[in-house]
């Protein structure tokens, strides 16, 4: 059961972060398609959009599903659906305020 919430809030984390990660490549390549180096950002833009779930969000699903699992709560998929955008809706909010760069 552990594998599955793990499994389900990944594929959330994955999603969403794809999916915002898309609409800022194409904000970005709109503004800077005739820029000479520029126009390749949204390259970049689209890859931190598949590493960031592949690294961090592996790890803190599993985090999640194991604390369920330790605490013998079942997790309904809404809840999963719950903790994987708000994995992306936080990553996001610590890229807007710059958070880590006042560290």
């Amino acid at each position: 059961m552990q594998i599955e919430m793990w499994y389900q809030i990944f594929l959330w984390a994955l999603f969403s972060s794809i999916f915002v990660h898309t609409i800022a490549a194409s904000i970005c390549f709109a503004t800077l398609r005739k820029h000479k180096y520029g126009k390749f950002f949204p390259i970049l833009i689209l890859v931190m959009g598949f590493l960031l779930p592949l690294t961090s969000g592996v790890l803190s699903s599993a985090a999640i599903a194991f604390v369920y699992r330790a605490s013998s709560y079942q997790m309904p998929p809404l809840y999963a659906l719950f903790w994987g955008i708000g994995q992306t809706v936080l990553a996001a909010c610590v890229g807007f305020t710059r958070i880590l760069a006042t560290l």
